[in-house]
C-alpha cells in the first residue's frame, strides 16, 4: 500500500523525500523491520521523535511524524501524530470499523460486565459477536490476551480486521477515557454508544473532574455516534443529553426510557422486571447489587437497538458471569468469598453495599490502591472500607514503581479517622491467608482490586498473580 493512498486520509499533511511502498504498521524503533510505516509522536513519557533514525537503520520505509526528523527515507508530516495513527491504521487495514456494528462502552465503572452482557444477549439473538476490553479480546474462536483497556490503533484495527475476515457481525469495545483523549478510536462512529457513570479515577492523567469527563463526552456527539444510551441517575448525563446524537436513557431513581423493577435479590443472583420502552422483559441477573441491575439494564436496551427481542435478552442475561466481577469464588467455614475489581471509591462502595445486605455477621474486605495512578482516590477508598466494612486488610495492590508501604499509609489516612478495625499486611498473598484465618459462619470476605487480572507489577516486573487462584489454593490445603 503506497503511503500517499494513506495520506489521502488526512486533511492537513505533506510528504516530503518521495512514496513508500508501507508492508507493515510500527510503534517500536527496536522491533521496525523493512517496509514498516514508523509513527512518532510526543508520548507521555518519551517524544519518539528522537527514534526516527533506529527505525530507519531498520529498515523502515517511511515515518509519520509531527516535524522533520532529519531521516533519509520518506516522511508523512502531520499535526496530530496519535491522530494520524489512528486514522491511517483504519485505513491500513481497510476500514473494519465500517464493515461491523460498533458498540462503545464508556464509564468509570461497569464497562466490562456490560459488553459481556451485550455480547450473550447478541449472542442468543443471533449475530456473531466479538469483543475488545479490560478482559482482552474474543471473538469467533480467538482469544488475545489483554494489554489495554483500549488497545493502541495499530492493534485496535488489526483486531477489528481479523473480526471482519472472521464474519464477526457486531464488536462491543471498552472505550476508556484515555482511549478518547489520545484519539486511539477516532475513526470510528459507533451505532450505539454507551455511557455507564462518571466517579473519580485517573485523575493522575486527567489533573482534574472536569477534564475527565470532557473526554468521554467526545464520545456521544452526532460525528461519533448514532444513538446514544445514557445513565438518567448519573448526573453527568445532563451534559451528554445535548450533544446532538440521538439517544434512550436508563435507570432506576429517575424518569427513563428504560427501567427495572427488583423482584428479589441475593447473594447469587438478582431477579428483575425490565421495561424497555414498555416492552416488558423478565429477567434473572446471576450477579448480585443494584449496580449490575444499571449494567443489565444498559446492555439490553443497546442490544434491544441492534434488534434483540426481550427472549434473547432473558437468556444473555442469565448466562453472564464475568471473570473477577464480584464473584463468589469460594467458601470456608460458611463464610463466602468474593473477588472484585473494584479499584475506585465508588467501585468500592457499590461493591460493599451490595454484600453487606446480605451478610448475616462481619463483611471483611481486602484491597489496596495502585501505584504512580491517581493518589488522591487511595484515602477516599480508605473512609469507604471504613464506612461499610466490619473489618479490613489493607495491602497491595500492583505498587509499580511505589514503596506499598506509602500507599498503605495513604489508605489509612482515611481509614483510621473512622475505624480502627484493620490491619495492614503488605505482601498480598500473606494478607489474603490471614484474611480468610478470620472467617467464621456468615460472614463475607471480598477480595478487591484486582479482579480476573493475573499479574501483579512491581518495580517494572510483572509477576504471575491471581487472586482467585491463591484463594483456591489457599483454601485446598486449609
Amino acid at each position: 500500500m503506497k503511503l500517499s493512498y494513506l495520506a489521502q486520509e488526512l486533511a492537513d499533511c505533506k510528504i516530503i523525500g518521495g512514496d513508500a511502498e508501507i508492508h507493515a504498521l510500527c510503534t517500536d524503533s527496536r522491533v521496525a523491520g523493512a517496509g514498516d510505516l514508523f509513527f512518532c509522536f510526543q508520548g507521555t513519557h518519551f517524544d519518539s521523535h528522537c527514534f526516527a533514525e533506529e527505525a530507519e537503520l531498520r529498515g523502515a520505509a517511511a515515518i509519520v511524524s509531527e516535524q522533520e526528523t532529519g531521516v533519509g527515507i520518506p516522511q508523512l508530516i502531520v499535526k496530530n501524530g496519535r491522530e494520524a495513527m489512528a486514522y491511517l491504521s483504519a485505513a491500513f487495514y481497510g476500514h473494519p470499523e465500517r464493515k461491523l456494528k460498533m458498540v462503545g462502552i464508556t464509564g468509570t465503572n461497569g464497562k466490562t460486565t456490560t459488553m459481556y452482557m451485550i455480547k450473550n444477549i447478541l449472542e442468543e439473538a443471533g449475530k456473531k459477536v466479538g469483543i475488545i476490553g479490560t478482559l482482552g479480546a474474543s471473538y469467533s474462536d480467538v482469544t488475545v490476551s489483554p494489554t489495554l483497556t483500549t488497545p493502541d490503533p495499530v492493534f485496535l484495527f488489526s483486531l477489528l480486521a481479523d473480526m471482519v475476515r472472521l464474519n464477526t457481525e457486531v464488536a462491543v469495545m471498552e472505550v476508556s477515557a484515555h482511549a478518547l483523549a489520545l484519539k486511539k478510536d477516532c475513526p470510528i462512529v459507533y451505532d450505539v454508544a454507551i455511557f455507564t457513570n462518571l466517579t473519580q479515577d485517573h485523575l493522575d492523567f486527567f489533573g482534574n473532574m472536569t477534564a475527565y469527563g470532557n473526554a468521554k463526552k467526545t464520545l456521544f456527539t452526532p460525528e461519533r455516534c448514532r444513538f446514544a444510551v445514557l445513565n438518567s441517575d448519573d448526573s453527568f448525563t445532563a451534559q451528554l443529553t445535548n450533544q446532538g446524537a440521538d439517544y434512550k436513557t436508563y435507570g432506576l431513581e429517575n424518569p427513563s426510557d428504560c427501567f427495572a423493577v427488583v423482584r428479589r435479590e441475593s447473594l447469587r443472583s438478582t431477579q428483575v422486571m425490565l421495561n424497555l420502552s414498555d416492552v416488558l422483559c423478565d429477567a434473572e441477573i446471576l450477579l448480585t447489587g443494584r449496580h449490575n441491575v444499571y449494567n443489565a439494564l444498559a446492555a439490553a436496551t443497546a442490544a434491544q437497538k441492534l434488534g434483540a427481542d426481550s427472549n434473547a435478552i432473558a437468556r444473555g442475561l442469565k448466562k453472564t458471569q464475568v471473570n473477577g466481577r464480584l464473584e463468589r469464588v469460594g467458601s470456608y467455614k460458611g463464610a463466602d468469598i468474593f473477588v472484585d475489581f473494584a479499584h475506585t471509591p465508588d467501585g468500592l462502595e457499590k461493591s460493599l453495599c451490595a454484600l453487606k445486605t446480605y451478610c448475616t455477621r462481619k463483611l471483611i474486605v481486602l484491597f489496596g490502591c495502585g501505584g504512580n495512578r491517581d493518589s488522591a482516590k487511595r484515602p477516599m477508598m480508605g473512609k469507604v472500607a471504613a464506612e461499610h466494612a466490619d473489618f479490613a486488610v489493607l495491602t497491595s495492590d500492583n505498587p509499580r514503581y511505589e514503596d506499598p508501604l506509602d500507599i498503605i499509609t495513604e489508605i489509612e489516612r482515611g481509614f483510621a479517622p473512622i475505624s480502627k478495625h484493620y490491619v495492614a499486611i503488605e505482601d498480598r498473598e500473606i494478607a489474603t491467608r490471614y484474611a480468610i484465618g478470620l472467617l467464621e459462619k456468615g460472614d463475607v470476605l471480598l477480595v478487591a482490586g484486582k479482579g480476573g487480572e493475573c499479574e501483579q507489577e512491581i518495580m517494572g516486573i510483572k509477576y504471575s498473580y491471581n487472586d482467585k487462584s491463591v484463594i483456591s489454593s489457599l483454601l485446598s490445603r486449609l
